[in-house]
């Protein structure tokens, strides 16, 4: 509904940056650095995600030569050729941990994967972020980022008294930017019925087991109309910074080869709808 007209009668991860939705943008993100095995969590609209896969047109983001009098097409780059997903009805009213636990049996034998939201864009390093969650040994790990708010933390006395305002970004508060790597440890940690942040991560924290990575580049949420077309006006004016593949953000340049090498066999991206 905070997305007004663009979000009826569609799944929110459907929802056009451009050309394409942001689950796109989100497995394209993924696929630049080498991941693109993907099992996608349905719900709500499955079918709309199912034939948008289905019927996937590459000219839509891609250069081609029509020729028209025989209408040969022949596609100059492709999007997905190497994509493989796994489309997992996990019910409407799921939880997101449960979503996680109905496809724990697609993920096969990687002792590690990364999981998302897909409704976030980030111009996140992917590469330093797996090598962090392998380096610290914990089961799970998250980026966290400064919120995209205008809002004044103010600090008040018990007389009402202000003693301090100052606006969120100027804070240390930061926030979970659902961006995810999980060992399959994080499994046992899930119970029937769970959602993932709240029973889970209380469990983690108790045991030292979560770690978050910090990411002050690019970060965008698509919670509302108006970030809905904040996302566009960027992607309009080719700025939009989530376009790694593109070289839009800064310090890609050489990362792409580091995730290759380290993508093989390395672990499923699930994106979680």
């Amino acid at each position: 509904m905070r997305l007004r007209e663009s979000g009826e009668n569609t799944s929110k991860p459907m929802i056009n940056i451009g050309y394409r939705p942001i689950l796109w943008h989100v497995m394209k993100y993924y696929a630049y650095y080498g991941h693109t095995d993907f099992i996608l969590c349905l719900g709500y609209r499955a079918d709309g995600i199912k034939q948008y896969f289905l019927n996937y047109n590459e000219c839509l983001s891609n250069d081609f030569t029509l020729s028209v009098a025989d209408k040969n097409l022949r596609l100059h780059n492709s999007d997905v050729d190497n994509w493989k997903v796994t489309f997992t009805d996990t019910g409407i009213d799921a939880s997101i941990g449960e979503r996680l636990r109905a496809v724990e049996k697609y993920i096969g034998d990687d002792k590690m994967f990364l999981a998302n939201y897909s409704d976030g864009l980030t111009d996140l390093p992917l590469p330093k972020f797996v090598k962090h969650f392998e380096e610290t040994d914990k089961i799970a790990s998250f980026i966290s980022v400064r919120p995209n708010l205008s809002y004044h933390l103010v600090n008040v006395a018990p007389d009402g008294l202000v003693a301090e305002m100052k606006h969120i970004r100027q804070s240390n508060i930061r926030i979970n930017g659902g961006y995810f790597a999980f060992k399959r440890d994080i499994f046992r940690y899930i119970m029937e019925g769970e959602d993932l942040v709240d029973q889970p991560f209380s469990r983690l924290i108790q045991e030292r087991q979560l770690i978050a990575y910090e990411h002050d580049g690019f970060f965008a949420a698509m919670d509302t109309f108006k970030e809905r077309q904040a996302l566009e006006e960027m992607y309009a004016r080719g700025r939009a910074r989530w376009e790694v593949w593109k070289g839009n953000a800064e310090g890609v340049v050489g990362e792409c080869a580091v995730a290759q090498g380290r993508a093989s066999g390395s672990g499923f991206t699930v994106a979680v709808k």
